[in-house]
C-alpha cells in the first residue's frame, strides 16, 4: 500500500482473482518468478502508456508462468527478499519519464507471499524507460503492450501513442478518492431524461454501475470501479468535496468598487445546476430592460443594460474552460457600468493576446472536452470556437458596446468584460428615481415585480408596500409586517438591495432601507 497524491491507495483486486484470469484479462497480467529490473520496468512503462486504453495492468512477482498463465504449485517470494524487492521497484521506477509510480502491495495466498504491482494508465502519457540499465545508456523507449507482450513500438504505433495517449484531460481522469456512492442516481436520471437519452429507462431499473459505464463516467476496469472527475462534477451533490471552490460567486458593487456595499451570492452543487442557478439570479436581479418611447412613431426602442445571451455564453464558457484542479471560484463582478466574468487559468497559448483584442480566436486545444460534451447536451453551450461570436452578436443586437477579453502573458486568468448599454449611463443618478417617481407613474412595486422572481416578489410584497408608503422601513418593522425571523428578514432585505432599487442607510444595527435614488 502506498500514498498517491495525498491518498492511501491499495491494489484494487486480490492475488486469487489475478491467478484465475476470470475478472482481469490475461493480457493485462504478467507473471514473474522473480524481480527482474530490466524486463519489469519495461512492462511497467508499457502498462502506464496503455495504448489500447485497457486500463493498465498488473505484474505478479513470485509466480512462474507458461504461455502467459500461472504455473502451479506457486513459488512465492522468499520472506527475506520482500522488502529488498519493494525498495528496488521504487528505485527503478524513478527512471521512468515523465514521473510515474505504480501501486505496490504484498499479498498472501496458500501460505506464500507475493508482490503485486498495479500499473494503471498514466495521466501524463507517453512514458519512456531506459533500454538498458547500463550507466552510460541514454536510449529511452516508449514501450507498449501487444497482446501479452511488452514491445518497442513501430513508427506508426509511436505516432499513435503521442496522438492518442497524450496527457489525459483532468475531467476524464479516474478519481481515486471517490466511491460509487458519491454519484447520485437521481441526478443521473434527471440528466438522461432531459437529453432524451435511450439510457433513461435503463437508469430507472437497470444496474447502476452499468449505466455509469455506458455514460463513461466511471472507470471501465471490472476490478476497480471508481467515478471519473466529470461524473463527480455533474452527478455528485457535493462536487466541491473533491474539487474545492468549484462554485460561482456573483459579487455586486452597488456603490462602485470603492464603496462599502458589497452583495455576494455563491452558487454550489453540480456544475450545470450552479450555472443555471447563477444565470437565473443574474437574469432576475442584474439584467434590466429599458423602454424608450418616441413621439413620432408608435414603436418604442427596447434594450437591456446587458443582453442575457451574452452573459449566458460568457459564464457558460467560464464553466467549460476553467481548471477544476485549481482552488479558485468563477467570479461574476457586477459594477455600475460593467459585468466582469473572471475564471482561472487563462486560455492556452494557441490563443494570442492580439487575437483576443481583435476578437479573432480559434482555440486549438480544449481543457475539458467531457465537460463540454455534457454542457452541449444540456444546451448550455454551443460548438467549439462559437462562444465569442455569440457574445458579439448578442451585444450588437442590443446596441451594446463591444466587449473586452483579457488574459496575461502567463495565461493565469481570463476575464470577459461586458459594458452597460449607453442609455443606462445617461443621468445615472437620476435614472432609478425616474423609474419609480410620479412622472412615469411607476411604483416601486411595479418596477420590482419585473426585476424579481415571482416567488421572491410575493414574499417581499408586504415589505415593499411599507417602503412605498413610508419611504423607508427598518429591519424590526420588516419582521413585524412579514411575520418572519430576523435572519429571514435580513435575507429578504439583502435581495431588495441586490436589485439596486433599494438601499441601506446607517450602521448594521440601526439601518434603514429606502428607495435608492443613486
Amino acid at each position: 500500500m502506498v500514498r498517491r497524491k495525498g491518498t492511501i491507495m491499495a491494489i484494487p483486486t486480490n492475488i486469487k482473482t489475478l491467478l484465475s484470469g476470470e475478472v482481469v484479462e490475461w493480457a493485462r497480467i504478467e507473471f514473474k518468478e522473480t524481480w527482474d529490473p530490466v524486463a519489469s520496468l519495461k512492462t511497467i512503462c508499457a502498462f502506464a502508456n496503455d495504448l489500447d486504453n485497457w486500463g493498465g495492468g498488473y505484474i505478479v512477482i513470485g509466480v512462474e508462468e507458461e504461455n502467459g498463465r500461472p504455473v502451479y504449485p506457486l513459488k512465492g517470494v522468499p520472506a527475506e527478499k520482500l522488502d529488498k524487492y519493494q525498495k528496488e521497484i521504487f528505485a527503478k521506477c524513478k527512471l521512468i519519464r515523465p514521473a510515474y509510480m505504480p501501486i505496490i502491495g504484498k499479498e498472501t495466498y496458500q501460505d506464500k507471499q507475493f508482490i503485486v504491482i498495479w500499473c494503471p494508465g498514466g495521466d501524463n502519457r507517453p512514458y519512456s524507460s531506459p533500454k538498458t540499465m547500463e550507466k552510460d545508456n541514454k536510449e529511452r523507449i516508449h514501450y507498449i503492450r501487444k497482446a501479452s507482450n511488452t514491445v518497442e513500438p513501430s513508427d506508426d504505433e509511436e505516432k499513435d501513442l503521442f496522438n492518442l495517449a497524450n496527457r489525459v484531460p483532468f475531467d476524464d481522469r479516474v478519481n481515486h478518492q471517490a466511491e460509487m456512492s458519491d454519484l447520485n442516481i437521481t441526478l443521473i436520471q434527471n440528466y438522461l431524461k432531459e437529453i432524451k437519452s435511450s439510457l433513461y429507462e435503463k437508469a430507472k431499473t437497470g444496474d447502476f454501475v452499468e449505466v455509469c459505464q455506458d455514460m463513461n463516467i466511471v472507470s471501465a476496469l471490472p476490478e476497480y470501479t471508481k467515478p471519473k472527475n466529470v461524473g463527480l462534477m455533474f452527478f455528485s451533490m457535493e462536487p466541491d468535496k473533491f474539487f474545492p471552490y468549484t462554485q460561482i460567486d456573483v459579487v455586486q458593487f452597488p456603490s462602485g468598487l470603492g464603496g462599502n456595499d458589497i452583495i455576494e451570492k455563491t452558487f454550489k452543487g453540480p456544475i450545470h445546476q450552479q450555472l443555471r442557478d447563477a444565470l437565473q439570479y443574474i437574469k432576475n436581479v442584474i439584467i434590466t430592460e429599458k423602454v424608450v418611447k418616441h413621439p413620432d412613431r408608435a414603436e418604442a426602442d427596447r434594450f437591456f443594460n446587458f443582453p442575457y445571451a451574452a452573459v449566458e455564453e460568457a459564464l457558460s464558457n467560464a464553466v467549460y474552460h476553467r481548471a477544476y484542479d485549481e482552488r479558485e471560484p468563477i467570479e461574476v463582478r457586477v459594477e455600475n457600468d460593467r459585468v466582469e466574468i473572471v475564471s482561472f487559468p487563462g486560455p492556452d497559448r494557441s490563443v494570442t493576446i492580439e487575437g483576443l483584442k481583435s476578437f479573432r480566436v480559434s482555440n486549438r486545444r480544449y481543457r475539458n472536452r467531457r465537460i463540454g460534451d455534457f454542457l452541449k447536451e444540456l444546451h448550455l453551450t454551443e460548438g467549439r470556437n462559437t462562444g465569442f461570436k455569440k457574445i458579439l452578436d448578442a451585444l450588437e443586437a442590443n446596441g451594446s458596446p463591444k466587449p473586452e477579453f483579457e488574459t496575461d502573458e502567463d495565461r493565469s486568468y481570463f476575464i470577459t468584460r461586458l459594458f452597460i448599454h449607453e442609455e443606462f449611463t445617461r443621468n445615472l443618478n437620476q435614472s432609478k428615481t425616474n423609474e419609480v417617481d410620479e412622472k412615469n407613474e411607476r411604483s416601486l412595486s411595479e418596477v420590482l415585480s419585473e426585476v424579481l422572481k415571482a416567488s421572491d416578489f410575493y414574499k417581499l410584497e408586504k415589505i415593499i408596500k411599507i417602503i412605498e408608503e413610508k419611504g423607508e422601513i427598518t429591519p424590526k418593522e420588516a419582521e413585524e409586517v412579514s411575520g418572519k425571523s430576523a435572519a429571514t428578514v435580513r435575507r429578504y432585505l439583502k435581495i431588495l438591495v441586490g436589485t439596486g432599487y433599494v438601499e441601506a442607510e446607517g450602521s448594521t444595527n440601526n439601518s434603514v432601507y429606502k428607495i435608492s435614488l443613486q
